[in-house]
């Protein structure tokens, strides 16, 4: 946290969110539980890259030990902590929108996948995305827990969420840029409980 705060001071005022945030995470791994990410545009890419992070080595070497993998596949294989991008069902997501409501494309996923134990990252720079807002508002209805990363103003997200995130910014670029830091910070904290 202390090198994060470094870089960008600015992120001082979100440091007990954040602190939080990277309880949840670690929360919901210990636990047996995945992340779900969503998020629109920019922050629908944020959702891919903070999967990727988590889902192979990200600052770390993840040797994996498990003995049911024959050696030479478990050699070549990396240490995983399970997520799932929403953004990226495209089959669904297209059918859902096109035969359903489109609001509700990200809730839809989020009723699908969750169980419990689950945390989803609800990524909206302002932080009133309709259909993030129902994702979140579905996570809640079904018992598992939200982060959400929004800007610095107050939202629905932020009325929500159990842990909201609000980068000190307001114009969506800006928010966005803050965003990676942020995640880059809670995927490398989580993966060094893990695999450290």
């Amino acid at each position: 946290m202390i090198k994060l705060l470094e870089r960008y001071p600015a992120l001082t005022e979100c440091r007990a969110d954040i602190e939080k945030a990277a309880e949840l995470l670690i929360e919901t791994y210990a636990g047996g539980g995945k992340v779900l990410c969503c998020g629109n545009g920019g922050s629908a890419s944020d959702s891919e890259h903070i999967v990727g992070e988590l889902m192979k080595g990200f600052l770390l070497a993840r040797k994996v030990t498990d003995e049911r993998i024959p050696e030479d596949l478990r050699d070549k294989l990396q240490g995983s902590l399970p997520a799932i991008s929403l953004p990226s069902q495209t089959s669904v997501s297209s059918a859902f929108v096109n035969d359903c409501d489109p609001e509700m494309v990200y809730a839809q996923l989020v009723y699908g996948y969750a169980k419990e134990h689950d945390l989803l990252i609800a990524i909206s720079t302002s932080g009133n995305s309709k259909n993030i807002v129902a994702a979140a508002r579905v996570a809640k209805a079904v018992g598992i827990k939200v982060v959400a990363l929004t800007g610095k103003k107050e939202s629905k997200l932020s009325e929500i969420a159990d842990v909201c995130i609000k980068a000190p910014e307001t114009e969506t670029y800006k928010v966005q840029e803050y965003h990676l830091p942020i995640y880059h910070y809670l995927c490398a904290n989580t993966e060094a409980k893990f695999f450290n």
